[in-house]
């Protein structure tokens, strides 16, 4: 092959851009003097995914890894090309026909269901609709009534911890991030006084990070409460703790929570541990939540004592859990929520590998890990990709700018590399007068006009 190898990815969130950054360095090709030439394609207009649509906005530490997929995404032989939606403008047969290798990276964007009674009450929300809705996706609506005194989340890991604390906040302690206005209006109104977050397991199987839980009692005005009732350990329990210093340090902050004095705060956030849930209550909307007290089962298991306790809530946030949305085309694993693979390469009904497509990222092995665990994912999936290179059939059409005129004649109004500098330059000068780095453009309409350089 005397042409680039051409590589189409979509999905421009951390494991889509990490697994084109390994294409470009790869030391195969680099040693056959193959060159690599790469699409990323985004459905929204913008890059970076979860990155920017999925971190809470008072986690600016995390939000900095843009600036190292920025550098990436800048590289020569990477294109980006936002608002093109795969599914919708584009089929498979049309990637096929652009590129030698297609690599899915489309993350999980849905909330895993709560099967229990009352889940679809009014008043009971999936975190990944709040999240979107706090960090102002533009495909969601921009109105969210954040209802209650008492409100409940249910999830012991770092999306639970999140919308916990963007629940307890004071809405004003938000104004240095880039939230928008109706973000920060809708909670500027909400008139909560105590946060329950409850998790099944016990304290050692706690799946947030320690500076996760840390940030919890660093809000002005709030107070996070332990119970010592909480604290049974098993041996597996004690085992683990000693074979782990994330366990350790979550155990140890926990329990120096548990002991200490009140310090009589106007808002509480209550992290409950062995409390599994049953039942929503309510007959119109949401009332309560209904849990069973639960002990260890040994392997960090837990079994049901029989005992349960109803709690006074007027909102349910589920956090338990992301799920990837089927890809048009190819199998998908409805239960795990991913496409069946084979170390990222992609497998038919028959589970044999489908010639020249692949996964990486969430949407290859289910959302678990945090941002860095997809360079080693995408590691994996990239070897394949290039191990398998002799045996694809090579693109009919690999022309790069062959595959923009057909995005022109389907009437796509893709944006750029250069569109999404120019966006996110007007988002800075949005939060230059207020002191802020800046403020989010929530409108795709408006995103894309910035972008494409047309006049409102």
């Amino acid at each position: 092959m005397t042409r680039p190898l051409r590589v189409g990815i979509v999905g421009s969130g951390p494991a889509g851009i990490y697994a084109a950054d390994l294409l470009t360095k790869n030391e195969t090709l680099a040693a056959e003097g193959l060159p690599v030439s790469i699409d990323i394609l985004e459905k929204l207009p913008t890059p970076y995914g979860l990155v920017r649509y999925g971190v809470a906005p008072d986690h600016p530490r995390i939000k900095q890894i843009q600036g190292a997929l920025h550098k990436i995404l800048d590289k020569p032989g990477i294109r980006f090309l936002g608002n093109v939606e795969y599914g919708v403008d584009l089929k498979l047969e049309d990637l096929r026909r652009h590129y030698d290798a297609v690599i899915f990276a489309t993350g999980s964007d849905r909330d895993r269901p709560l099967d229990i009674p009352g889940a679809d009450l009014p008043g009971s929300h999936g975190a990944a609709d709040f999240v979107f809705w706090y960090d102002s996706h533009p495909d969601v609506s921009s109105s969210w009534r954040v209802d209650g005194s008492s409100v409940a989340v249910i999830g012991a890991g770092n999306v639970a911890v999140d919308v916990a604390r963007i629940l307890a906040k004071n809405a004003d302690d938000l104004l240095d991030t880039d939230i928008t206005d109706n973000v920060h209006e809708g909670l500027r109104a909400k008139k909560i006084t105590d946060v329950h977050v409850f998790a099944r397991r016990g304290i050692a199987q706690a799946k947030f990070t320690p500076m996760e839980l840390r940030e919890l009692d660093k809000q002005p005005g709030v107070e996070v409460i332990v119970h010592p009732e909480d604290f049974e350990l098993d041996d597996d329990s004690l085992a683990a703790i000693e074979e782990s210093n994330q366990v350790k340090t979550n155990v140890k902050v926990l329990q120096n929570w548990a002991i200490r004095d009140p310090r009589g705060e106007e808002r509480r956030l209550h992290l409950h541990f062995l409390h599994s849930p049953v039942a929503i209550l309510g007959q119109d909307r949401v009332s309560g939540l209904r849990t069973e007290r639960m002990e260890p089962a040994g392997g960090g298991r837990v079994r049901g004592t029989g005992e349960f306790v109803d709690h006074e809530v007027q909102a349910v946030y589920r956090a338990i859990g992301y799920l990837g949305s089927p890809a048009a085309g190819l199998p998908f694993d409805e239960e795990q929520g991913v496409v069946p693979n084979d170390g990222g390469r992609v497998l038919d009904l028959d589970e044999q590998p489908i010639p020249g497509v692949y996964a990486t990222g969430w949407i290859k092995r289910g959302p678990v890990g945090l941002i860095g665990h997809t360079k080693g994912d995408a590691l994996e999936t990239v070897g394949n990709l290039v191990a398998d290179r002799a045996s694809f059939a090579p693109a009919p059409d690999p022309d790069p700018v062959s595959f923009l005129r057909l995005l022109e004649e389907r009437h796509v109004p893709y944006t750029t590399w250069e569109g999404w500098q120019r966006l996110e330059a007007h988002e800075e000068s949005l939060g230059e007068p207020h002191g802020r780095k800046r403020i989010k453009v929530r409108s795709r309409d408006e995103m894309v006009r910035i972008a494409r350089g047309e006049s409102g």
